[in-house]
């Protein structure tokens, strides 16, 4: 394909993207209103009405573990295990980014733009649900991050496209420059890094 090919691929995807974050804006608005909360400071509040009917939708925490499969509970401790690994990776990639961010003048990436906690506050759970969501924000959250964190760094350091495709390439891969091309590299390296900058 050739390049103009691509820019107006990229244009109206871009394109579809913002509908799409449209949509989803007014989905939430919309559930808002028919779920009666509101958020605050990133804190959520449901109305008292609401309050007591999730209430009267929660199990219980003995009826919960009663139930659940043996399975589940036995891998719990293996489960819970990788928040030790997660909040290792959380610590190092926030001190990287915070040293290294600062001296190559990249924007650094706001953690608590993709760790979002929230679900806790849902009345209808009980607490091994709640601690289940809290797990999965954060650790779905901070991959996020860590992702963001590194696709700066590549498109600051080694902005060339693969030579084969990679599954899932992150959105700015596709301006990175064409593999094979030490000309464009020595060139538009510059200019790559400029879009990172502060």
């Amino acid at each position: 394909m050739e390049k103009s090919t691509l820019d107006d691929i990229r244009e109206r995807l871009k394109g579809v993207e913002n509908e799409l974050a449209g949509e989803l804006d007014e989905l939430i608005q919309r559930n808002r209103d028919k779920f009666r909360y509101t958020v605050s400071a990133r804190r959520v509040q449901f109305d008292a009405g609401m309050r007591k009917l999730h209430r009267s939708y929660r199990t219980g925490l003995i009826a919960y573990l009663r139930t659940a499969p043996l399975g589940y509970i036995l891998t719990a401790p293996v489960t819970y295990a990788l928040l030790v690994p997660l909040a290792v990776l959380d610590l190092f990639v926030t001190v990287f980014q915070q040293v290294s961010f600062r001296v190559y003048g990249i924007a650094r990436v706001r953690r608590r733009d993709y760790v979002v906690i929230d679900r806790h506050s849902l009345s209808y759970l009980n607490a091994v649900e709640k601690l289940n969501c809290v797990y999965c924000g954060y650790a779905n959250g901070l991959i996020a991050y860590c992702r963001e964190v590194a696709v700066r760094t590549e498109q600051f350091w080694c902005p060339i496209k693969h030579a084969s495709k990679a599954r899932d390439a992150h959105q700015r891969h596709a301006d990175f420059l064409n593999f094979g091309d030490a000309e464009a590299y020595r060139a538009d390296l510059p200019k790559i890094r400029a879009k990172l900058l502060d």
